[in-house]
């Protein structure tokens, strides 16, 4: 489907000028938001146990077992433009979330794996080593959902919500970059942001694609791909570039006194299906 089609066809409807929603739409991606709500066939499931290739062995960080997190059929998620998910096949997210958020520059792959089943494969329902890797199973199924980048969400407190009741004087140059942009470019940011999230918006817990620029994600990504050691102060201008070069291959949402994960990948590498190259960040939200 074309969604950005849809997206313009409503806009221009709405009076907005062309060349405005085009600006727009560069900073709006589509995401698969997860849930065991909602009408249609599954499309994976949370917890359980997955399908891997006869003759695999499950995934462990030597010998320790990683929990199944997630698994989805590819082929069943709905298609989106620009985001170059397999056509076919499963993708089981496996990751030990204690041990991957107690070491902070663990690589990819040490703690977490996300593993490929090509179409045709075959495979077996795979023997959990330990049954805390295998939670219980929650049949999910997919509906998309807008995304935008935290500086253009409204009243975003890690964004523009602290910097609204600032002078033009106190912003950062960032800061000020930003807003003449939002000023001088789109003049209909309100009605733009509104329309998006009319046409997709499903609040789901666990979501595929959108951005990866939230505080926690950005400063992971910094950490994992900075030197063994070394602890990157991260700008809000860093966020913006990692958000344009990251995005979420599976985004778990904040559990409060709880771990959550993102498995994030480059752009290059999901196209080039370099699965070992996805990074995870897993926090633990506490007071």
């Amino acid at each position: 489907m074309d969604h950005q089609g849809e997206f313009r066809r409503a806009a221009l409807e709405l009076g907005i000028p062309d060349d405005e929603i085009s600006r727009f739409s560069r900073h709006l991606r589509l995401a698969i938001g997860l849930s065991g709500r909602g009408e249609g066939p599954p499309v994976g499931h949370i917890g359980g146990v997955p399908r891997l290739p006869v003759g695999m062995t499950w995934p462990s960080a030597g010998d320790v077992p990683l929990p199944l997190l997630l698994s989805v059929d590819c082929g069943a998620l709905p298609r989106i433009e620009g985001f170059d998910l397999p056509a076919d096949g499963t993708l089981p997210f496996f990751v030990h979330q204690e041990m991957d958020f107690d070491e902070p520059w663990a690589g990819p792959g040490q703690y977490a794996r996300v593993v490929y089943v090509p179409v045709g494969t075959d495979t077996v329902l795979a023997e959990p080593p330990h049954p805390a890797c295998a939670g219980e199973r929650i049949d999910v199924r997919a509906e998309l959902e807008a995304e935008l980048p935290l500086w253009l969400e409204e009243g975003d407190e890690d964004w523009h919500e602290f910097w609204e009741d600032l002078e033009r004087d106190d912003m950062s140059p960032f800061q000020q970059r930003l807003a003449r942009y939002m000023e001088r470019e789109l003049p209909h940011l309100d009605e733009l942001r509104s329309l998006a999230h009319d046409l997709w918006s499903s609040g789901a817990y666990l979501v595929i694609g959108g951005y990866a620029d939230d505080e926690e994600t950005v400063g992971g990504i910094a950490v994992k791909t900075s030197a063994k050691g070394g602890w990157p102060a991260c700008t809000e201008e860093d966020a913006v570039r990692l958000a344009s070069e990251w995005i979420p291959l599976a985004n778990q949402g904040r559990i409060y006194e709880e771990y959550y994960t993102k498995f994030v990948i480059r752009h290059d590498d999901l196209a080039a299906a370099r699965w070992d190259k996805a990074l995870t960040v897993t926090v633990f939200d506490a007071p």
